[in-house]
C-alpha cells in the first residue's frame, strides 16, 4: 500500500508574504517555492563583472542595471525570480506598492549553474520570454567563455546566437551595449 501526499500550492500573494519576511531568498514557480542555493566564486565574479560593465555603459542613459536582489515577475505571475542581472529602461514598473518586484525588464542575464542550467535554458527561458518588455535573454556559462544570447525580433520570434571564446563580443542591441567576453570573464579561473 502506498501513501500519496498532495503538495501544497502557493499563490503569488502567499509567496510574497513568505518571501518578504524570510532571511533567505526563494523563487516562485507555478505555485511552488524553491530555496535558492549559494553560488560559486566564478558565478559571483561573472555576475559582478556583467553588472558592473552594464552600469558603466548605461551611465547617463535611460536604462539601469540591477544585480541579483530585485525580483522579476512574468506576465502570468507564474514565475517570481531573482535574475543575476536585470536591465530596465524608462520608469521602473512594479508588481505592487512595495517596489520589490519589477515587471518591465528589458534584458535578463542568468549565469548558469550545474543545478539550474536545464531549467534556465528551458522552462524559465520560456516564462521570461512571455514578458512583453523583455527583448534579450542572456545565458552565461561559468566554466568556459560561452554565452547564449536570445533576442526578440520585430515579428516576436526569438533568435538565438552562441558566442564562444574570450575574443568574442556580446552585442545587446536593445540597450546599445557591446560587452567583450574577456571583460565578462575577467578574474574568472577557467580550465585550460
Amino acid at each position: 500500500m502506498s501513501l500519496s501526499r498532495e503538495r501544497r500550492q502557493f499563490t503569488p500573494d502567499e509567496y510574497l508574504s513568505v518571501e518578504r519576511a524570510a532571511a533567505t531568498k526563494s523563487e516562485f514557480i507555478e505555485g511552488d517555492i524553491f530555496a535558492m542555493a549559494g553560488s560559486s566564486l566564478e558565478h559571483d565574479t561573472i555576475t559582478a563583472n556583467f553588472g558592473g560593465l552594464l552600469h558603466a555603459r548605461l551611465r547617463g542613459r535611460d536604462c539601469q542595471a540591477l544585480t541579483g536582489n530585485m525580483k522579476v515577475r512574468t506576465r502570468s505571475g507564474g514565475l517570481f525570480s531573482y535574475p543575476d542581472v536585470t536591465v530596465f529602461c524608462g520608469p521602473a514598473r512594479f508588481h505592487d506598492p512595495r517596489r520589490d518586484v519589477l515587471t518591465n525588464p528589458r534584458v535578463i542575464v542568468e549565469v548558469l549553474s550545474p543545478s539550474t542550467e536545464d531549467f534556465d535554458r528551458g522552462k524559465k527561458r520560456l516564462m521570461y520570454q512571455s514578458i512583453d518588455s523583455l527583448t534579450e535573454y542572456v545565458l552565461v556559462a561559468q566554466d568556459e567563455p560561452l554565452v547564449e544570447h536570445w533576442a526578440r525580433r520585430d515579428d516576436g520570434q526569438w533568435l538565438v546566437s552562441t558566442l564562444r571564446g574570450l575574443e568574442a563580443e556580446l552585442v545587446l542591441s536593445s540597450i546599445d551595449c557591446t560587452l567583450p567576453l574577456h571583460e565578462i570573464y575577467e578574474r574568472v579561473s577557467l580550465p585550460p
